[in-house]
């Protein structure tokens, strides 16, 4: 497991702030997963999901008592991207910019490079 600083990749504080949230919620640990795989109408996806804790290929980086941890593989799609927790007319969501990213959908959760 690697320690990220956040210009590797960072986690705002509203997004913490969510994570935490959700996570007591459901009585599990404030650690959010960011993954990329295949897919989604752009070529890559994001994914998100509550961890239990970090793998031995990890990444992490911490905000506000919350760990942010990305594999090694998805890491080198989104180094220097930020994650955020955004909310308006048109919903609530987990945001991310990727300054990898060349193009993105709409909604916000796909990409290509």
């Amino acid at each position: 497991m690697a320690i990220l600083e956040q210009a590797d990749i960072g986690l705002t504080p509203s997004a913490a702030a969510r994570v935490a949230a959700i996570a007591a919620r459901q009585g599990k640990p404030a650690i959010l997963r960011l993954s990329v795989e295949g897919g989604g109408c752009s070529g890559f996806q994001y994914q998100f999901g509550l961890a239990e804790d970090a793998q031995d290929d990890d990444s992490v980086v911490e905000t506000d008592g919350v760990r942010l941890v990305v594999d090694s593989v998805s890491l080198d799609l989104v180094r220097g991207a930020s994650v955020d927790f955004v909310e308006s007319l048109g919903g609530a969501a987990f945001r991310v910019t990727n300054p990898n990213a060349a193009s993105g959908c709409g909604c916000g959760s796909s990409f290509s490079i």
